[in-house]
């Protein structure tokens, strides 16, 4: 019914490997984020952790517009990587998964 179970089983864990390698390298992968021109950029990885914001000197006297800039250069760095960290991590997935009938699951 289901072939041969442990080749299904060995595929798995190529898979998990695969998945493991892939996150260790997307700590590597640096993506920016910027607002208000680039007044204000951030760096993240594409596993989301900040590793640096820069912010021009003419903001440091308006502490709501630095704040607004901050939020949105932020934002925009992760989704920027959400987009990086999901298509790499489908595609370390799809490469390892064994072929089950029916189990589809990365179209």
């Amino acid at each position: 019914m289901f072939g041969d179970l442990q080749g299904m089983m060995a595929k798995l864990k190529e898979a998990q490997v695969k998945v493991e390698e892939t996150k260790q390298r997307l700590n590597s992968v640096m993506v920016d984020g910027e607002s208000g021109n680039g007044s204000v950029v951030v760096t993240v990885t594409a596993n989301r952790e900040v590793k640096n914001i820069a912010i021009d000197d003419e903001l440091l006297t308006d502490k709501e517009a630095l704040e607004d800039y901050l939020i949105l250069a932020l934002n925009d760095a992760i989704t920027k990587a959400n987009q990086i960290n999901e298509s790499e991590m489908a595609a370390a997935a799809k490469d390892g998964m064994p072929n089950i009938p029916g189990m589809d699951m990365f179209k």
